[in-house]
């Protein structure tokens, strides 16, 4: 069986859903296909228990293609991010310092939700758009192009006939892969940790970075949960160490995590299970080939700091929304992604060195180096001008 559409999207993850109910309420003809159907239940086995903060430039994105009226009422607000260095002899806070977004705006710098219940609300959204068929369950496999339109095998059988394919299929990305596309990968070493929390003590809608060595502890607010303040917490360090976290027994772990933060929040106590993730940063060499573009993790991947990751996928994303609105008779032409690629790809090489960076200065075991590590921070801090700078470029301003 052949179908055809304007757009395919390979990849139903946050990036990929996103990004058909972009392009579906632009007016375009979407299907998206991903092999693993969402898991849209917390509890469930296989669901993702990360969090995603949506900073402020994707607001008016999401706004425009109707997903932002579901996600409100989920968010938590994210109005300061603190970061904490605690490379001490002993595991306490030695410099802290606060990053308002009232600084530089009347919002929040954005705000965060859990990716399995971005899934449920994304997916809802998309049965609403009759332009737009999400299928679930097959997968990508193969890719022929010519001059004017591509075809694409799915794993059911199916052919589909577009002008553009969007991968939006993750680090291993099968689009990726059949359209030649090299990527450039680094190894950490490191594993992250997510998992949810609650605590005594209220977040009040501050991010709280803490640094010591193996890599970031990081608390992000969520919404109360039964009652009690609750925070998304990704806890990265080496890998061996991460695994044996991974394995202790729940008493043992909230000792180790309520260490971990300095006891900052109180007595942290688990509110999920413990999710366990390799940190890598990677980068294509292009962001397009004949008819194909490459979006998201499929074109870059950096560790979790400064809730980078999906933002720089939405800025894909609207460089793609702009270019195929303003040409739609070439949509997925080389004009179009010869342009695609040249206004994205040396914004996400900056941004993957410099998250890089931030990483390898969060892995310090040194004593020397943590110390350099907290005058480094004070330092920027006390300089307005570079602190402000500094908040406009996590937000993606230029």
């Amino acid at each position: 069986m052949t179908d055809s559409c304007d757009i395919l999207i390979s990849g139903g993850g946050i990036a990929g859903l996103t990004a058909a109910a972009v392009f579906g309420a632009a007016g375009f003809d979407v299907i998206c296909v991903d092999p693993t159907p969402p898991v849209t239940d917390r509890d469930a086995d296989g669901s993702d228990l990360r969090t995603t903060a949506f900073l402020q430039p994707a607001h008016g994105l999401l706004q425009h293609c109707g997903l932002w009226d579901r996600l409100e009422p989920h968010a938590a607000p994210l109005q300061i991010m603190r970061i904490v260095d605690a490379g001490g002899d002993i595991p306490e806070p030695r410099v802290v310092r606060d990053f308002n977004a009232a600084d530089i705006s009347d919002q929040p710098f954005g705000w965060n939700l859990p990716n399995w219940l971005l899934r449920r609300e994304m997916v809802a959204r998309l049965h609403e758009l009759p332009n737009v068929d999400f299928r679930p369950g097959p997968g990508t496999v193969s890719l022929f192009t010519r001059t004017a339109e591509a075809r694409v095998g799915l794993s059911d059988g199916t052919r589909i006939r577009t002008k553009l394919v969007i991968a939006a299929d993750g680090r291993n990305s099968p689009m990726r892969e059949a359209a030649g596309i090299k990527v450039h990968t680094t190894r950490y070493g490191q594993k992250a940790l997510a998992f949810a929390v609650t605590h005594p003590i209220a977040h009040e809608n501050v991010s709280t970075e803490i640094h010591r060595s193996g890599g970031p502890f990081t608390l992000v607010p969520l919404p109360d949960w039964q009652g009690q303040p609750s925070s998304a917490i990704v806890w990265m360090e080496r890998g061996p160490r991460a695994v044996d976290l991974q394995n202790l027994p729940e008493a043992e772990f909230e000792a180790a995590m309520t260490e971990r933060s300095c006891g900052l929040f109180g007595p942290l106590k688990l509110a999920s299970r413990r999710t366990i993730w390799p940190i890598i940063s990677q980068s294509a060499e292009r962001l397009s080939a004949q008819r194909v573009a490459l979006m998201a993790e499929a074109a870059h991947v950096v560790p979790p700091i400064g809730a980078q990751g999906l933002n720089m996928s939405l800025g894909d994303l609207r460089s793609l929304l702009d270019l195929a609105q303003a040409r739609p008779e070439g949509l997925g032409d080389a004009q179009m992604l010869d342009a695609y690629h040249k206004s994205r790809h040396a914004e996400i090489e900056l941004r993957v060195k410099g998250i890089d960076l931030l990483n390898r200065a969060s892995m310090v075991e040194a004593r020397p180096l943590r110390d350099a590590r907290a005058a480094g921070l004070n330092a920027l801090y006390s300089m307005p001008v570079v602190r402000k700078t500094l908040m406009q470029m996590g937000l993606g301003v230029r």
